[in-house]
């Protein structure tokens, strides 16, 4: 499959707890706890991956507004460069979710607001990548390094 990207999440990086019969797992960057939803495992797990790749917290956005022709939408995960620029659009869904051309499509309609170069979709077992070159997306094989 073109622009399959192999991710390994790492052990024991997320917090988990019960709360009044509730399960909810530690949201890193938004330093508070949320329920624990198949796609937010994904996404809390995603965010731990980036940590590992030398991704800093500060420069991570998650689920942000953003208004696409009108409307109000929440983007995943956004990774920035150190001067400010969306450089990574990362849309999480839950390993149920085929990683289909509705969920690119999905991706891209964030790219249309957050112009940046690379565009990431998974679905916590499957993870495809895509780098904006001559104004034309080009598959991926391997997670882009943060840019020094």
């Amino acid at each position: 499959m073109n622009g399959l990207i192999k991710i390994e999440f790492p052990k024991d990086k997320v917090l988990r707890r019960n709360n009044s019969g509730s399960e909810e797992i530690f949201d890193a960057i938004r330093k508070t706890w949320v329920a624990l939803t198949p796609e937010e495992w994904v996404r809390q797990h995603f965010i731990q991956f980036l940590f590992t790749q030398s991704y800093p917290a500060p420069l991570i956005a998650v689920e942000k507004q953003i208004t696409l022709a009108g409307l109000t939408k929440r983007f995943d995960i956004v990774a920035y460069s150190r001067d400010m620029r969306p450089f990574m659009i990362i849309e999480c869904k839950r390993m149920d979710v085929s990683l289909s051309e509705k969920v690119l499509a999905q991706a891209l309609r964030y790219h249309a607001s957050l112009e940046c170069p690379y565009l990431i979709i998974t679905n916590g077992a499957y993870t495809l990548g895509y780098h904006k070159k001559n104004d034309r997306f080009e598959p991926v094989n391997s997670f882009p390094k943060y840019p020094d």
